[in-house]
């Protein structure tokens, strides 16, 4: 049980980097893919119906953590509490930008949003790299870790980048990239979490909640990852290049 629920955190967070890594990146780039408020929101449009589906990993990752590895959270959330808040207040700050940036029609209105936007997704990709760096490092943050902010950041950019070349082909980074080129840099997206988990993957084992716990937690949420994976499908399906390319949430 203990190696499921290990093979199940490891799922969900790199499912978190390669789901929504790439709007992340979107944010990163925001003012360089679009120069223009029409380029912006094109943007936006092209990441708006995938960002609450990719959320949706980063809460079970947190949900997870909390149930199956107690001790580990409680670790990490007061070893790494400065980085902790710092993923906090730029999930809040880019959420709030992709939120309300077209509740007003003003170009100034959405150019200041749009910057949120930016900013809030150059805090998360640094807070994570930052972070991933300190876990392996014994919850210490050196400048090695800062590096490692540099590089996730790039992973995501990347990541970002291939994305919107995917889903807008030749219309916004004058590129086209199939499914096999988004793949293969999701797989970049990732990888550093990879190799957080393939170290870490002990320590996680020796802070395991109890069998009890475990089952518990079996019976109640494993049931309800098909529907998970189901939604991921059907956004996907629905949103994707041959989907309505215009299609765009009416919140965002």
């Amino acid at each position: 049980m203990d190696i499921l629920w290990f093979g199940v955190f490891a799922v969900l967070l790199l499912g978190y980097f390669a789901l929504e890594g790439f709007d992340i990146g979107l944010g990163m780039l925001l003012p360089v893919l679009g120069r223009s408020q029409e380029g912006r929101d094109r943007v936006v449009a092209a990441m708006a119906p995938f960002v609450l589906a990719g959320e949706v990993w980063l809460v079970a990752v947190a949900g997870v953590l909390f149930g199956v590895y107690p001790r580990a959270e409680g670790e990490v959330l007061f070893g790494l509490y400065p980085l902790v808040v710092s993923l906090l207040v730029s999930w809040i700050v880019r959420d709030a930008g992709l939120w309300f940036r077209r509740r007003l029609d003003g170009r100034a209105w959405r150019a200041g949003w749009d910057g949120a936007i930016c900013l809030g997704s150059w805090g998360l990709a640094l807070s994570w790299g930052t972070a991933l760096v300190a876990l392996a490092d014994g919850m210490s943050v050196t400048p090695l870790g800062l590096a490692g902010g540099a590089v996730v950041a790039a992973a995501l950019a990347f990541h970002g980048w291939t994305f919107v070349s995917w889903r807008l082909p030749g219309q916004v980074t004058g590129a086209s990239r199939g499914a096999g080129a988004l793949l293969a840099s999701a797989c970049v997206a990732a990888a550093p979490a990879a190799v957080l988990l393939a170290g870490a993957a002990p320590w996680l084992l020796g802070h395991t909640a109890p069998a009890d716990t475990l089952n518990v937690l079996s019976f109640m949420i494993l049931p309800l990852a098909p529907l998970m994976a189901g939604g991921q499908v059907w956004v996907w399906r629905t949103f994707g290049p041959r989907g309505a390319a215009d299609r765009i949430p009416s919140f965002f």
